[in-house]
C-alpha cells in the first residue's frame, strides 16, 4: 500500500497509473487538464485511506496541496479569458509554481510540530495567580473614626430585643355563663327573643360560645325553642311550665327534674338537633 501520495495508483479514462505521472504529464502540457476527472481522484484518495488503520495526516494535507493546484491548473484551461497572465505560464514555471506551494505547506507543517513540541514541554508548568511577589503594596487610608460612636453602636447590638408578642393570634372564647345569665335576663323582661337579633354584631366566636349557651339552656329546660323553616332566625321563648326565679350571684337556676326533662318526646328532640344542626351549617358557609 502507498504510504506517499505521489504513488497512489488511479484508473481514470484518460490515465492509468500513479498520482505523481499524472502530474508530471499535465505540467509537461502532456494531457489536457479538462480530461482529467478530479472527482475519481479524491474517491481513489478516500478509498485508500478507508484501507488503512490510521488516518495519515500529512497524507491528506499534502493531498490537499495536490488536488488544489490540479484543480487551479483544470480552472485555468477552461476559463484562460479570466487570467489572461495566468494562463500564458509555461510548464516550467507551472511546476516551479507547484513547487513552491509544497515547499510552504512543508513550512507550515514544520512550523505547527513545533508548536506542539512547545506546547507539550510547557503542560508542566504553573503560573503563579495574584499579585506578584516585588509589587508595592498600597497602603490603604482610612477615615478617621471616633472611638465613642464605634462603642455606642456595640453598646447598640448588645441590648436584647424586645420579646415578640404573640397575644394577637391567641384565640380567647368568653365564658359560657356570660351568656347564660345574658339570655335569663332578656327572657326575665320579654316572653320571647330572637337568637339572630340577639348576637348581631358580636363576633363569630363569641356568636360561637352564645349558641353553646342557648344549648345549655334548652338541656336544663329554661327555655323553649322553634324555628319556623330551615336556615330562618331561631326563637327563643319561655317553657310553658313556670320559669325559675332569679337565681344569687354565681349560682345558676335549679335545673328541671329528671321526670321533666325526660317527658318531651323522642320526635320533638330528633327535630330540634336538625334545627341546630342547620343554624351551624348556615353560619359556617
Amino acid at each position: 500500500m502507498a504510504t506517499d501520495v505521489r504513488d497512489l495508483e488511479l484508473d481514470l479514462d484518460a490515465f492509468e497509473g500513479p498520482f505523481d505521472l499524472l502530474l508530471t504529464l499535465v505540467l509537461k502540457d502532456q494531457l489536457r487538464p479538462a480530461e482529467i476527472d478530479v472527482a475519481a481522484i479524491v474517491v481513489a484518495f478516500v478509498e485508500n485511506l478507508a484501507a488503512r488503520d490510521d488516518l495519515d495526516l500529512d497524507a491528506c494535507g499534502e493531498f490537499l496541496v495536490l488536488v488544489a493546484a490540479l484543480l487551479e491548473l483544470k480552472a485555468r484551461y477552461l476559463f484562460p479569458e479570466e487570467g489572461e497572465e495566468l494562463a500564458d505560464l509555461e510548464p516550467e514555471e507551472a511546476a516551479a509554481e507547484l513547487a513552491r506551494r509544497l515547499a510552504e505547506y512543508r513550512r507550515m507543517k514544520e512550523a505547527a510540530a513545533w508548536l506542539g513540541e512547545q506546547l507539550a514541554d510547557s503542560r508542566g508548568r504553573f503560573f503563579r495567580l495574584g499579585p506578584a511577589p516585588l509589587a508595592p503594596k498600597v497602603d490603604r487610608q482610612l477615615a478617621p473614626q471616633q472611638p465613642s460612636a464605634l462603642a455606642a453602636a456595640l453598646r447598640g447590638l448588645a441590648v436584647e430585643p424586645p420579646k415578640v408578642s404573640l397575644s394577637h393570634m391567641a384565640l380567647r372564647f368568653p365564658p359560657v355563663s356570660q351568656f347564660l345569665e345574658r339570655f335569663r335576663a332578656v327572657l326575665r323582661r320579654r316572653q320571647a327573643f330572637d337568637f339572630d337579633g340577639e348576637v348581631a354584631g358580636l363576633s363569630r366566636v363569641e356568636q360561637a360560645v352564645a349558641f353553646l349557651a342557648l344549648l345549655e339552656l334548652r338541656k336544663s329546660g329554661e327555655i323553649a325553642l322553634s324555628q319556623a323553616a330551615p336556615f330562618t332566625p331561631i326563637r327563643v321563648s319561655r317553657p310553658s311550665r313556670a320559669w325559675p326565679a332569679a337565681a344569687p350571684a354565681g349560682r345558676s337556676p335549679a335545673s328541671p327534674r329528671p321526670d321533666e326533662a325526660s317527658a318531651a318526646p323522642q320526635a320533638r328532640e330528633e327535630t330540634e338537633k336538625e334545627r341546630i344542626l342547620q343554624w351551624t351549617t348556615a353560619r359556617s358557609a
